[in-house]
């Protein structure tokens, strides 16, 4: 189909294909079967890391790699994308990006070694920001232009981070069907009616202008390179197989990743027509929303990646947390539409606050688990810290999105960035971080409790000869016997340390909302008072700008 059918009975068809009144429905489901697709497809694999290095034969360790790869591309192409599209349009853009898809899921399929499938992903991680965002896009097209702001991101956003625990819920019945092959045939099933719903639905048009640049080919590379290399840090950093300061090579990703952002700004600062508005970026209006936005994407990693590694640890996988995950979606939900129905310009700052609040109390209630500490004991927590999160987002992207217009539509690139580089690398590094965290904290209290573990101790001799006991009937050597007790006495000791080390991450984060509230309450406190003293007022005695 061209951009702007001219042949009468195709607009003829287009225009009947949907009723007017179901046409916000059907829009609104092409969105969801969009960023289904997307989404799935990028969370299969982080979600069943352990499951699918037994599949390839790779260790964990090794499986991440397939996490890396996705991120790599996935962390800078929208920023093209959005020039792409500009410049050739919608259907030009949403027909060959969805067919690529496909052929990216098809792959999947093919059985390969852990270096094919890196490959695989990789090819994924480039298309996948192109089917996202026409997710958000029919997403958008589904609401009047003056809900678009409000219902519209908060839809499309809801979406788009329920896809990590919707992932989580239909995994565990896929693998016992067929394992990767089964994941994987139902993306492809999913890419192939996404694929028909864009041939099918059309997108409103949008006026196209010559937005590309011969310099963009150089800049852009660069800013690819830079975000990629920092996704395959924060990915990698973590493993125990390489750590932060063992492998030189990490180092050397960061250092030609810092290079490669700072030629780029180098160059985007002497141009005309820049791909990314450097010296905006670095004002202190851009600098403070990137700094909010960092911090609640680090902050939101706990429900990703602090309940979920606790229940892990504990010996509890996906199908055992099935009610957890029920229960987080319907708290997103919840918080998706309250954010449609309250979010303005004006109450931006409230609902972060709100969002903090929620996120605050639930990670405290986490900081108390126990060994016994089972999916239903957090429900509560876990429910509210996903209305937080879907609370947050849509409006961090309004005021963002506003800020931008404000300084013409050429910004809405530069923009980009900042929210690209928060919420993708972002979120690694919130995980990262706090796998980084729970790791060191692991290592503190193993130490301490193993300080305890004395054979002298009555207690603890007991505990041994009760644990070795299992093994009485097969092993009749009494140093055997003991050797197996400290064995299982050494795997319950990490457990717990592992479990302690969990609460201090929990703790950290409502420490780290708390904070963040305390410093949004002060802003604000300082706002209203600089507008009641400071600014001069009208006959009504209301502040007026300056």
């Amino acid at each position: 189909m061209s951009e702007n059918p001219s042949n009468p009975s195709e607009i003829a068809e287009q225009a009947a294909v949907i009723n007017p009144r179901l046409r916000p429905v059907i829009y609104a489901a092409t969105s969801v079967l969009l960023i289904f697709t997307q989404g799935l497809g990028m969370n299969f694999v982080p979600v069943n890391l352990p499951q699918l290095a037994g599949a390839f034969g790779a260790t964990t360790t090794e499986m991440n790699w397939f996490v890396a790869a996705y991120m790599a591309p996935f962390a800078s192409m929208t920023l093209i994308l959005i020039k792409v599209r500009t410049q050739f349009g919608l259907r030009r853009f949403a027909e060959p990006s969805i067919v690529v898809f496909v052929v990216a899921s098809l792959l999947h399929l093919i059985p390969h070694n852990i270096y094919s499938g890196m490959a695989v992903r990789f090819l994924a991680g480039m298309v996948g920001p192109a089917i996202s965002s026409l997710g958000f896009l029919y997403m958008l097209e589904a609401f009047p232009p003056a809900l678009k702001r409000t219902w519209g991101f908060s839809m499309a956003l809801t979406c788009s981070l329920s896809m990590p625990m919707v992932a989580r819920l239909i995994s565990p019945p896929l693998l016992d069907i067929g394992g990767w092959q089964a994941l994987y045939a139902m993306d492809v099933g999913l890419a192939l009616l996404a694929l028909a719903a864009i041939y099918r639905l059309p997108l409103t048009t949008i006026q196209r202008a010559k937005v590309l640049h011969w310099k963009d080919a150089i800049t852009f590379p660069l800013i690819a390179i830079g975000f990629g290399l920092l996704a395959v840090v924060f990915t990698m950093g973590r493993q125990p197989d390489y750590w932060w300061l063992e492998s030189p090579w990490l180092g050397w990703c960061a250092a030609a990743a810092l290079v490669a952002i700072g030629a780029a700004a180098v160059i985007e600062v002497h141009r005309d027509t820049p791909l990314v508005n450097v010296r905006w970026l670095l004002s202190g209006e851009m600098l403070r929303f990137a700094l909010v936005a960092l911090v609640f994407r680090i902050v939101l990693s706990e429900q990703t990646t602090g309940a979920a590694g606790l229940f892990q640890s504990i010996g509890l996988l996906n199908e055992q947390s099935r009610g957890l995950y029920l229960v987080i979606l319907a708290g997103m939900a919840a918080g998706g539409l309250v954010s449609g129905a309250i979010l303005k310009p004006e109450r931006i700052r409230r609902i972060h606050m709100l969002s903090l609040l929620c996120i605050c109390a639930g990670a405290c209630m986490d900081g108390q688990a126990t060994s016994l500490t089972r999916p239903e004991n957090m429900y509560m927590s876990q429910a509210l810290i996903a209305f937080g999160s879907v609370l947050f987002l849509p409006s961090v992207m309004t005021a963002g999105i506003a800020a931008a217009l404000k300084r013409g539509p050429t910004y809405i690139t530069s923009y980009i960035v900042v929210f690209l580089f928060t919420q993708n690398l972002g979120g690694l590094m919130g995980s990262s971080f706090l796998n980084t965290f729970v790791t060191i904290r692991e290592k503190f209290h193993s130490s301490l409790l193993v300080e305890r573990i004395v054979m002298a101790d009555p207690l603890v001799a007991g505990r041994v000869s009760q644990l070795s006991a299992a093994y009485g009937r097969v092993l009749t050597d009494g140093v055997l016997l003991k050797a197996e007790g400290l064995a299982l006495l050494s795997q319950q000791t990490t457990r717990e340390a592992y479990i302690l080390a969990y609460n201090d991450v929990f703790l950290a984060i409502s420490v780290i909302a708390g904070a963040a509230l305390a410093v949004l309450l002060l802003r604000s406190a300082y706002i209203q008072l600089k507008m009641k003293f400071f600014l001069p007022t009208n006959k009504t005695g209301e502040p007026v700008s300056c």
